[in-house]
């Protein structure tokens, strides 16, 4: 347990799942507690607290590492998608619709900040590169996510959705939200320092709520009456198998630039890493009128859960190397 802590945010979204298979009229679209609404504007809300937490003084400090942004930014939003549509190809069939698009979403996230970061730091990685690059993805994803989702969609069987109207929709709902918080950070700076942790819990009780309220829509939509286990099982495989070849591609990368361990380190595991905290919230805004969307976003999930065990596992590894190394 110690080197598999659990997270009482995952515990969350579990029980969040759980509950929406026991009550589902009561999270639904129009419900009794109305979560439509915050699937609506809780976007709005965890991208202007991403704003206000954003810290541009941090990223400065790995600003220099080009070989490392080069391997995060090509591994996150190049090799992911690239690895995803040769699996489809290599073994059709294996999957339902909802669930391939929901494998092109994981593909299609920016990396995550905190959890990429803390675990640089528990193997001695650069953390000023992983904070850069972090960050960095995160940004990046911002446009970058849309303009990989529209193009998907508009290739596959699933209902596509328009390129301006969705850009649209994310410089209202995500850019702008992070600018305001950007520019309110040097009034509010003593404050979300001081309260860190509601504005933490803040956040992801959002994610919790859209994360209940999907779920809820898509049980009463009769999506999960077509599907057993077995699915589940069979996501968990492939997720894991696209994390392991993502990972030995990224690492395949480091070597092939020649880094040191530490920048190794940052440039994999940033590279690696996909952002739930982003992907909930977007998901509404990608696909608001598609039931499957409870489906559209297990992968993600699933994800979530793996690459933090795994990554948990690798950092314990290369902490223990580093400091039996600064003993010898």
């Amino acid at each position: 347990m110690k080197k598999f802590p659990i997270d009482g945010f995952l515990i969350a979204l579990a029980l969040a799942v759980a509950a929406a298979f026991v009550w589902p009229e009561l999270g639904a679209k129009n419900g009794y507690l109305r979560l439509d609404l915050v699937t609506s504007y809780g976007l709005s809300v965890v991208f202007f607290l991403y704003g206000l937490n954003l810290a541009p003084e941090r990223m400065r400090q790995g600003l220099g590492r080009w070989k490392v942004h080069l391997i995060v930014v090509l591994t996150t939003f190049v090799v992911f998608p690239i690895v995803v549509l040769a699996l489809e190809k290599l073994v059709p069939g294996v999957f339902p619709l909802p669930v391939l698009i929901g494998f092109f979403y994981v593909a299609a996230l920016p990396s995550t900040v905190s959890s990429a970061v803390a675990m640089t730091s528990m193997a001695h990685g650069n953390v000023p590169a992983a904070i850069f690059n972090a960050t960095l993805s995160s940004l990046l994803g911002v446009f970058i996510t849309p303009a990989l989702m529209v193009w998907y969609l508009s290739n596959s069987p699933a209902e596509s959705i328009p390129l301006l109207p969705t850009i649209g929709k994310v410089v209202l709902l995500v850019v702008l939200p992070i600018v305001v918080g950007q520019l309110l950070r040097p009034f509010a700076l003593s404050f979300v320092k001081r309260w860190s942790h509601i504005v933490k819990y803040a956040d992801r009780a959002i994610i919790v709520a859209i994360v209940y309220s999907t779920f809820c829509d898509s049980y009463l939509a009769g999506i999960w009456s077509r599907y057993d286990l077995q699915l589940i099982a069979e996501i968990i495989a492939g997720v894991l198998v696209l994390f392991w070849l993502v990972f030995g591609i990224a690492v395949l990368l480091c070597k092939l630039l020649r880094l040191d361990l530490a920048d190794q380190i940052a440039a994999s595991f940033c590279g690696v890493n996909k952002s739930l905290a982003t992907g909930v919230p977007l998901a509404p805004l990608f696909f608001a009128d598609q039931p499957e969307i409870g489906l559209i976003i297990v992968p993600l999930m699933m994800f979530h859960i793996s690459q933090l065990v795994i990554i948990s596992f690798l950092a314990g590894r290369y902490g223990r190397r580093a400091a039996a190394a600064a003993q010898a």
